[in-house]
């Protein structure tokens, strides 16, 4: 992709507004798309596209100066971030990672039960003579990759743009080189793919939140002298086609999935699955027990089926998964995908012939 002369992070990063920021990254090249505001999700949907779910591709909206579909409607054009930020500067600010040519390692810090050792590093045996005492999240098992293969840890790497969470996680920043592999986004738990336990990739698919983003737990803050990404490492280049990421997935080869369903054939999938999604929005009434993940799975491996039939295409039935559970769980939203992912692949073994489809 052509590139644009790279501009560092505003230097008031910790006051810079959110227009100022979604100007510098586009002068960098990089697609931006809004946050709702003080949080890390994708703004809402305009209501014709809630009500008429589509393919991202086929919305009208950001051509007719509107965001839509998340990360899908993502840009540089100025006269829509000026339509946006300039006219509702409360909105975040999120960068399509694909379109920019990033590759973003997501450490989490979260507390959770620590797996298995031979599940930390995906493919790597670790053996029982490591001293793992004291593993506890993502800086971790970043660091033992890293001196496994002898390398500087990247957490730890000032020559690329690095920014701290509000929860107290790291967003690492590199580019990608131009003419080589496209990367695919993954979740540190995934048991297919993944580069390292609470290590999450952000890349093609997926969209990373901006430096100096608010929300109410805090600000996205740079740390360390950098403020641009450096170009990917080739030892992190190898792990990350060691671990499957260097490959995107193919289509699966069912004409369905490549063109919208006959409207009838999406009233009747609707008409199936709105109960079901009600159920996942319904547990935002409490924060625990009300079998969340369970209802997510049943939905998803419902629509699984219906993408499968040709009810349903795979983007429609994931813009309206996310969005049942980003109501429910907003702040669970990696947790969510990865059902989301796992439930859609099993349903998909299971197509469901809905009566009086045309």
């Amino acid at each position: 992709m052509p590139r644009h002369r790279e501009t560092s992070v505003p230097q008031s990063a910790g006051t810079a507004s959110p227009y100022d920021v979604a100007r510098w990254c586009a002068g960098n090249g990089w697609p931006v798309h809004p946050l709702a505001p003080g949080r890390k999700t994708p703004a809402a949907n305009c209501p014709t596209c809630r009500d008429e779910p589509h393919r991202p591709q086929d919305c009208p909206c950001p051509s007719e100066g509107r965001w839509c579909h998340g990360f899908h409607a993502a840009t540089t054009r100025p006269e829509l971030l000026d339509a946006w930020w300039g006219k509702h500067p409360t909105l975040g600010v999120g960068v399509s990672c694909g379109p920019a040519g990033l590759l973003v390692l997501d450490i989490d810090a979260h507390c959770a039960e620590v797996p298995d050792r031979n599940r930390l590093l995906p493919g790597i045996p670790i053996h029982k003579s490591v001293n793992l005492a004291g593993l506890a999240s993502g800086f971790d098992t970043l660091a033992l990759l890293a001196a496994l293969r002898g390398q500087r840890n990247p957490a730890e790497d000032d020559s690329t743009l690095r920014v701290r969470t509000p929860s107290g996680g790291l967003h690492i920043w590199y580019r990608a080189p131009d003419k080589g592999p496209r990367y695919r986004s993954s979740v540190g738990s995934s048991p297919k793919v993944a580069l390292a336990w609470q290590v999450d990739i952000r890349a093609t698919g997926g969209y990373i939140v901006t430096p100096a983003t608010r929300t109410p737990a805090g600000t996205y803050s740079p740390v360390g002298p950098a403020r641009l990404p450096a170009l990917l490492p080739d030892w992190l280049a190898a792990e990350l086609q060691r671990t499957g990421h260097s490959h995107l997935p193919q289509p699966t080869p069912v004409p369905a999935l490549r063109r919208t369903p006959p409207r009838p054939a999406r009233q009747r999938a609707h008409r199936l699955l709105e109960p079901l999604l009600a159920q996942v929005e319904a547990c935002a009434a409490a924060t625990e027990g009300t079998a969340f993940t369970e209802k997510l799975n049943r939905a998803a491996y419902t629509a699984g089926g219906l993408i499968a039939s040709g009810h349903l295409t795979d983007s429609e039935a994931r813009d309206l998964l996310t969005a049942a559970a980003d109501t429910a769980r907003p702040h669970r939203n990696r947790h969510s995908l990865a059902v989301i992912a796992s439930a859609l692949s099993a349903g998909a073994s299971r197509p469901l012939h809905l009566k009086g489809r045309p």
